[in-house]
């Protein structure tokens, strides 16, 4: 198969469902409760999610965002006791119905993770890998998809000579940028990033969240984060959550400026947290 071919065959198969039920929202989620064997993580989360947007997802430690964050892909499922109660829609489908494909959803929905996690591989094969596994064999295809994802995430220049160099020799902010790159290669719709900066410094950091306000453009983005100066500067939404509730949610600076709710004020000023 010619790389034509290949290239149209791979996005007809990864192709975007219109969301049939919300047409405003890329992500809906009703009443959802998390369970770990007795341990509730998520108390009646309802919340809508609008495309081509970032979302930071804020909150103390053990609050519920990451278990938040991996309903959206499902990551909690190997959790031993996970039980998840509620809809979870994504483009208009029950992402936990029996008819889903999880191989699918997560080429949908990608994720970012607290700490740089290339493969032990070369920089070429660490972009292409989840289009190889998928069955992409075209090498031209491939080299496509890997330059045109460097270039996203801004790399390319700093790699283009040594694509063939192990991953581990780049720095902490490469290796994420890299990281981001994987994830791109297979043309996700939604990207999912667990604190991506905390282990990088403040370089890399402002490098990252560059690339993110970039990246809105083409993907909704769902980031939880520590960092109350990162989630003003990079979001459009926020919400607040506290021991397993949401809180509040809203437009980033309504969230700043004026929250509704005194416990979202308090921790936004440092008051706990």
């Amino acid at each position: 198969m010619n790389m034509t071919a290949e290239k149209t065959k791979y996005f007809e198969n990864h192709a975007v469902v219109k969301d049939k039920e919300d047409p405003d929202h890329k992500i809906v989620t009703k009443k959802v409760n998390v369970f770990y064997n007795d341990f509730q993580a998520l108390k009646n989360i309802s919340m809508k999610i609008q495309p081509f947007s970032v979302t930071a997802l804020i909150g103390p430690s053990g609050c519920g965002k990451s278990t938040y964050l991996r309903i959206f892909n499902r990551m909690n499922d190997y959790i031993e006791g996970y039980r998840l109660e509620g809809d979870v829609i994504i483009d208009g489908e029950d992402i936990n119905s029996e008819k889903i494909i999880l191989e699918k959803l997560r080429k949908d929905v990608g994720m970012v993770f607290q700490k740089p996690n290339p493969f032990p591989k070369s920089i070429f094969d660490n972009v292409a890998y989840g289009l190889k596994i998928q069955g992409v064999k075209d090498k031209s295809f491939l080299h496509e998809r890997v330059v045109s994802s460097l270039k996203q995430v801004v790399l390319w220049d700093e790699v283009k000579d040594d694509l063939k160099k192990n991953a581990f020799a780049l720095s902490g902010g490469q290796q994420q940028r890299l990281c981001i790159a994987r994830t791109l290669a297979v043309e996700p719709n939604i990207i999912l990033m667990d604190e991506p900066t905390s282990a990088l410094d403040p370089i890399s950091t402002g490098k990252i969240e560059e690339l993110i306000f970039e990246l809105k453009n083409d993907y909704t983005i769902i980031i939880v984060t520590h960092n109350m100066q990162q989630a003003g500067r990079v979001s459009d939404r926020t919400a607040f959550f506290y021991l397993g509730e949401l809180i509040e949610e809203g437009a980033t600076k309504d969230i700043f400026i004026n929250p509704r709710n005194e416990r979202t004020e308090n921790y936004i000023t440092g008051r706990f947290g």
